[in-house]
């Protein structure tokens, strides 16, 4: 069940890919058929770099569950991520 629906934002943060670390400066996110996991519709993940082109992408394809964990891991770690300036 594809949705069409497509958030794309900007963000701050490096990747590793296969030529090593680079910013990462724009995400895409999906719901859509992936390219490679063994599952019929995966949230999927691009995180770029456009201005390195195309090698400059780190892709994540995640199964609804895998996605949800990941979410709620991501929260637990920024709550309990202490608070300030350099948070």
């Amino acid at each position: 069940m594809c949705t069409y629906l497509t958030e794309t934002i900007s963000i701050a943060g490096s990747g590793k890919g296969a030529t090593g670390w680079f910013r990462l400066t724009d995400a895409t996110v999906y719901f859509d058929h992936p390219v490679h996991a063994m599952a019929e519709h995966t949230l999927n993940i691009d995180v770029t770099a456009p201005d390195h082109g195309p090698a400059a992408r780190v892709a994540l394809e995640l199964t609804a569950d895998a996605a949800r964990e990941l979410v709620a891991a991501i929260q637990a770690a920024l709550d309990s991520a202490p608070t300030g300036p350099t948070a």
